[in-house]
């Protein structure tokens, strides 16, 4: 497929270029993607705040259809061009026990601090055939491409919020273990919350808390939509006597904390833990705190923290059901924004808070 694209290539801090890029010839075994949707994750808002080492095409939440692709590819993946697919971000080694086991996002391939990573939206644009990521009209498609064929075709900009309906599936289900008989506490209310407060609810658990500040009242709101049974507002309300009521002092089995960090959110969380509570720190800062249990008459608890990163292929999977199902439109609500190519600084500041209000998830269109 001859020919070149435009890509939005970050070269500094908050600054894009938009470069031509040859389109690579596909060899047997690869393939070329036309971007469709691309969601724009708190990631994405924090890398492009940095300094940035090399220039790279940013996306990795990539919704799109096959352009071009290799026979053994088309045999290896079980789709053909034409056909609607969301690659995950992570191009892994697929020989590694985490591999095996469908946790790409362990791969040493795949993580940082083992040199050169293979991941759309992160690989840089050094590294041929240079077009890795989703901030452009086509992307590449390695060999080694965890794809997904979407078998109920419904709009690109729907499909683009199964990352963090993803996560969500991962950290509350997977790692929480919520499921019928918990009480499930998410901290924070943001489009991860969000969708950590519905696959708990999907989970069976018999009570979803999520809490947020003040001017998080659209997204609480939101949050019941999709699951939650009780939302606080932790400025407005005193946490941990909310917490008590709605449990009658019995606690929470579950907390999956999103909140990108506060000056006690995880203390909180540990004041109104159950006896047996499994804490999952997806995005909690950088807080201290102490396990052992102030007072002059200690409980005895069952405590297991786990920090989350990322997802895997069967909550991927699990997504895509939720979105292509017909039967969920409140998760449709969390696309709030959607913007052109041209317009990726607006799409990034309004996904940071800072342009355009009321931003959930926000979508760039290539």
């Amino acid at each position: 497929m001859a020919g070149t694209t435009t890509a939005a290539t970050l070269v500094g801090t908050r600054q894009f270029e938009f470069r031509e890029y040859q389109l690579p010839e596909i060899a047997p075994d690869d393939g070329l993607l036309k971007v469709e949707a691309v969601g724009i994750c708190g990631s994405d808002v924090s890398t492009y705040r940095r300094e940035v080492a090399k220039p790279r095409i940013m996306g990795h939440e990539n919704v799109g259809v096959i352009a071009e692709i290799g026979k053994l590819a088309a045999e290896r993946w079980g789709v053909q061009e034409g056909d609607l697919v969301i690659p995950e971000e992570y191009v892994p080694c697929l020989r590694c026990k985490y591999c095996l086991t469908g946790r790409f996002r362990f791969c040493n391939q795949t993580d940082r601090g083992h040199g050169q990573i293979y991941r759309h939206g992160q690989t840089t644009d050094d590294v041929p055939p240079y077009i890795w990521g989703g901030f452009s009209h086509y992307m590449y498609l390695p060999p080694n491409t965890i794809m997904h064929k979407i078998k109920n075709p419904v709009s690109p900009e729907v499909l683009a919020l199964y990352l963090p309906l993803a996560d969500g599936i991962e950290w509350a289900y997977r790692y929480g273990g919520a499921q019928s008989g918990k009480t499930v506490l998410i901290q924070g209310p943001g489009q991860m919350g969000i969708s950590s407060a519905f696959a708990a609810k999907q989970a069976g658990a018999d009570c979803v808390i999520v809490t947020g500040l003040s001017h998080d009242a659209a997204r609480l709101e939101l949050a019941k939509k999709v699951g939650a049974d009780f939302t606080i507002d932790v400025q407005s309300e005193d946490f941990k006597e909310r917490v008590d009521e709605i449990t009658g002092k019995e606690g929470v089995d579950v907390v999956v904390n999103v909140t990108g960090g506060g000056p006690h959110v995880i203390a909180d969380a540990l004041s109104v833990a159950s006896k047996q509570c499994t804490l999952v720190l997806a995005a909690a800062g950088n807080e201290q705190v102490a396990l052992g249990i102030a007072g002059k008459q200690p409980m005895r608890r069952d405590l297991t923290v786990k920090t989350a990163n990322g997802h895997s292929y069967d909550s991927v999977n699990e997504a895509i059901f939720y979105l292509t199902s017909g039967k969920h439109d409140e998760l449709l609500e969390m696309g709030t924004h959607t913007f052109p190519l041209d317009q990726v600084l607006d799409a990034l500041d309004t996904a940071g808070g800072e342009r355009e209000p009321g931003a959930i998830h926000v979508t760039l269109t290539p």
